[in-house]
């Protein structure tokens, strides 16, 4: 084996059969980012200044997707494959009940980045889960495509970029492969579809059809309460969040119009000419 290996510790080419027992054996660890984002069961409501969306008095929840990233973390511990189980969320105070969640499910420890309620994107929360990246050492970093929010769907391929990690995006089923330090991703396309296989360290976002989440058992919610966090702000992480982009505006969808009844093929198709949609 060279002496030379990489800066993750664990990743190296096998070169005898020793070797591939020592990866195999090796600890892997698993950092999930998770988001808190507004019940997907509320009705959303613009706020009258059209600044954004009210979340005064909403019900909150963890975003949908991370919630399968963290159930995928959870059953590779499980399944023998990760030793630890790192769950991380951005944003004020409030998101630390976001991570016990995931401490609850099954994850190992909490990471809270303190940034009070400053509107994050894409691209700051990216720059903050790199330099994460770099002193958490993670084998895998499993997220949500998207959160349910901002519909966004750029944070893993942005980080990806920012660490020069392969990624695999739309998740619906992953398979690791310790001995050979690769795991194997199928992803859906708008063909059906795709299988990539990839070397560790890599980003993997879920789609919905990955997994389902378990519930957390009672007696786990109430030990994650004291559950002690990691607090740091990107500020100690020497990362500049602020936006690049701004909302002009944020508006609610028209309202659509009633519908007719027709009584006949022939006014279905005067309709359509009417409108101009013939």
């Amino acid at each position: 084996m060279d002496d030379d290996t990489s800066d993750f510790g664990s990743f190296y080419e096998a070169d005898n059969e020793d070797e591939t027992n020592t990866i195999i054996n090796m600890s892997y660890k698993v950092l999930v980012p998770v988001k808190r984002v507004i019940d997907y069961a509320v009705k959303i409501r613009v706020r009258p200044d059209k600044t954004g969306v009210e979340t005064a008095n909403v019900k909150m929840s963890v975003n949908p997707f991370d919630e399968i990233a963290v159930e995928e973390a959870i059953r590779m511990k499980e399944a023998g494959f990760a030793s630890e189980v790192v769950a991380v969320s951005l944003g004020p105070k409030t998101v630390q009940e976001t991570i016990r969640n995931s401490i609850a499910m099954g994850a190992d420890k909490g990471i809270h980045i303190e940034t009070g309620t400053a509107d994050l994107q894409p691209l700051g929360v990216a720059k903050v889960l790199k330099k994460l990246a770099e002193t958490e050492k993670p084998n895998l970093i499993i997220l949500g495509k998207q959160a349910i929010d901002d519909d966004a769907n750029q944070t893993a391929q942005m980080l990806a970029g920012l660490l020069n990690w392969p990624q695999a995006t739309f998740a619906s089923k992953i398979e690791v492969d310790k001995a050979n330090n690769s795991v194997k991703v199928t992803r859906e396309i708008d063909g059906g579809l795709e299988t990539l296989s990839m070397k560790m360290p890599a980003i993997i976002s879920c789609d919905l059809r990955l997994n389902e989440p378990r519930y957390a058992k009672l007696q786990n919610i109430m030990k994650s309460k004291k559950a002690e966090l990691k607090v740091q702000t990107p500020q100690d992480l020497g990362v500049d969040i602020s936006n690049k982009i701004k909302t002009i505006s944020v508006e609610e969808p028209a309202k659509r119009s009633g519908g007719i009844k027709v009584d006949s093929v022939d006014q279905i198709v005067q309709n359509l000419k009417k409108h101009a949609l013939i």
